[in-house]
């Protein structure tokens, strides 16, 4: 459904490589994630395949037709909702969805099953100002907007940043049940923690693909041992753990410490960590083996490239 080919795209005269020979391919039906931090690239991916960018290299096909060459077709079947709320903050809820039907030539009534689910929650509000809606109803508006042409595929650049954590799942939940309607879905955002919610992901950084996978898969790639710390004195802890053996590598994660011990087989590492942490001074001691999420295969892959 959607496929890019060695995508490069450049800012300031080619001074800045926003993209960087980008290749990937999403199936019909597929919910995936492009997953990194701000400034990884994923807007300006996102901007050339909803053909509001022209890419300096490569090529793309989105449903079948050219980024390029076939922009006005490709414009008639996605559906795309920016990071930055972009909808007529003078208008209501109603009118705002009346515009961008009339707009792609439909009727709220026409394409109302798709949006159904999710206007029912902002339906008594339909006469309130877009730009008077909390951050969770601006979301849902312009979800229900991005959908009112019924498109095949539907791109959604960081839609929950700056949302809370109750609305955040709720527009998960809504992205499954788009997904069994047989829409392909692109999303991307910087939070490691709905990579899991995607059927395949791709982690990006700097314009580079990192890795493309199942979110199982990636995790089971994890190459090293990985450790949970905690003792008395995390701040001082953290600074000893970079001591211990020069090819570890430890960064804080929550209220613990993540260990990558790589290079430590054949040590019983919590044994002897614990003892040398203890000849060190600290007290109350835990160090147990953790299963790595998104995030520790992300910043392990960031260190080996920095290696």
């Amino acid at each position: 459904m959607v496929r890019l080919k060695n995508i490069t795209k450049t800012y300031n005269h080619g001074a800045v490589k926003a993209v960087d020979d980008v290749s990937f391919s999403v199936e019909k039906g597929e919910l995936f994630g492009l997953i990194g931090p701000d400034g990884a690239g994923k807007s300006s991916i996102f901007r050339m395949l909803t053909t509001l960018l022209i890419p300096d290299k490569g090529s793309a096909t989105v449903a079948g037709h050219d980024i390029v060459n076939d922009y006005k077709l490709i414009r008639s079947k996605v559906g795309y909702m920016p990071g930055r709320f972009s909808l007529y903050p003078d208008l209501s809820i109603e009118e705002n969805l009346d515009f961008f039907a009339t707009v792609f030539n439909t009727t709220v009534k026409e394409n109302y099953h798709l949006i159904e689910d999710i206007y029912v929650q902002i339906a008594p509000f339909h006469k309130r100002r877009a730009g008077r809606l909390s951050g969770g109803m601006k979301q849902k508006l312009a979800l229900c907007c991005a959908l009112i042409h019924k498109p095949t595929v539907l791109f959604l650049d960081e839609p929950t940043t700056g949302v809370d954590p109750v609305s955040r799942r709720e527009f998960w939940e809504m992205l499954k049940r788009l997904r069994q309607q047989g829409i392909t879905i692109l999303v991307s955002t910087p939070y490691m923690d709905e990579a899991s919610l995607c059927d395949r992901i791709a982690l990006i950084q700097h314009g580079r693909i990192l890795s493309i996978d199942t979110p199982q898969g990636i995790a089971a790639a994890y190459p090293n041992s990985l450790y949970a710390v905690k003792a008395t004195d995390m701040p001082r802890l953290i600074r000893v753990l970079s001591t211990y053996y020069p090819h570890m590598h430890s960064y804080l994660f929550g209220e613990v410490i993540h260990l990558d011990a790589r290079g430590m087989g054949g040590y019983n590492l919590p044994d002897e960590l614990t003892q040398f942490l203890t000849a060190e001074g600290f007290a109350d001691i835990e160090v147990k083996p953790i299963a790595p999420t998104i995030e520790d295969c992300f910043i392990n892959m960031l260190v080996r490239h920095d290696t």
